[in-house]
C-alpha cells in the first residue's frame, strides 16, 4: 500500500503551492488524491472501466491546463463538475445525444415546478451557482459554501465562523434563495 507523505498537507494548500510556483509535483499530488473519485465518477455515467480509465487521464490533462489558466477555488467540486462535462460531451459523441435519465433531469429542471434537487443538478446551473457565489455578501458566501460544499453542519459553521447557530441558519437560507434568484437571473439573460 503506498503511503502519500503529503497527508497532513490539505488540499488548499497543495492547490496554493502549485499557485506560487506553478510546480506541477504539487498538482500531481493533488490529482492522485481523486484518481479514485474520478474513475468513480466516470464509471457511473460510462458504465466502462477502460474508457473510464482513460477519461480520467483526459481530465487530470484538462485539470492541468485549466488551472494554468486561472484560479480555483473549490477543488473537490470543480473537479467533479469537470469529470461529470467530460463524460457527458462522451456520451453525446458516442450515443448522438444525451441518454434519456439526463435528458428527463434537464427537462424537468426547466419546468417551473422542478424540484431543488433537480435544479442544483443542471450542468448549466452549476456553472452559473459558481459565478453567483461570488456575489453574495461575505457572510452569506462563507455559509453557504461551509455547509454545501464543506458538508458541514450548522454548529460546525458556527464554531468555525463564530456565527450564532441562528446567523448561521439565516445566511445559509438567505444566500441559497440568493442564489437562487442570482442564477434565474443569469439564466433569463443567457436565452
Amino acid at each position: 500500500m503506498k503511503v502519500d507523505k503529503y497527508h497532513d498537507i490539505t488540499d488548499q494548500e497543495l492547490l496554493e503551492n502549485f499557485y506560487a510556483g506553478h510546480d506541477n509535483k504539487w498538482l500531481g499530488i493533488l490529482l492522485e488524491r481523486y484518481t479514485l473519485l474520478l474513475l468513480g465518477v466516470c464509471m457511473k455515467y460510462l458504465k466502462n472501466e477502460e474508457e473510464a480509465k482513460d477519461s480520467v487521464q483526459q481530465i487530470f490533462l484538462k485539470a492541468i491546463t485549466e488551472l494554468n489558466k486561472y484560479r480555483v477555488e473549490y477543488f473537490k467540486s470543480w473537479m467533479y463538475m469537470v469529470a461529470k462535462n467530460h463524460c457527458l460531451m462522451k456520451l453525446r459523441d458516442r450515443q448522438g445525444k444525451i441518454p434519456a435519465e439526463l435528458t428527463e433531469k434537464l427537462t424537468a429542471s426547466a419546468d417551473a415546478g422542478a424540484d431543488t434537487e433537480t435544479f442544483w443538478e443542471n450542468d448549466k446551473t452549476l456553472d452559473l451557482m459558481t459565478q453567483s457565489l461570488k456575489e453574495l455578501n461575505p457572510e452569506q458566501q462563507q455559509c453557504v459554501t461551509l455547509f454545501y460544499l464543506d458538508k458541514k453542519s450548522y454548529l460546525e459553521i458556527s464554531e468555525q465562523t463564530g456565527y450564532s447557530l441562528l446567523q448561521v441558519k439565516s445566511y445559509i437560507q438567505n444566500g441559497k434563495r440568493n442564489l437562487r434568484i442570482l442564477i434565474e437571473k443569469k439564466l433569463k439573460n443567457s436565452t
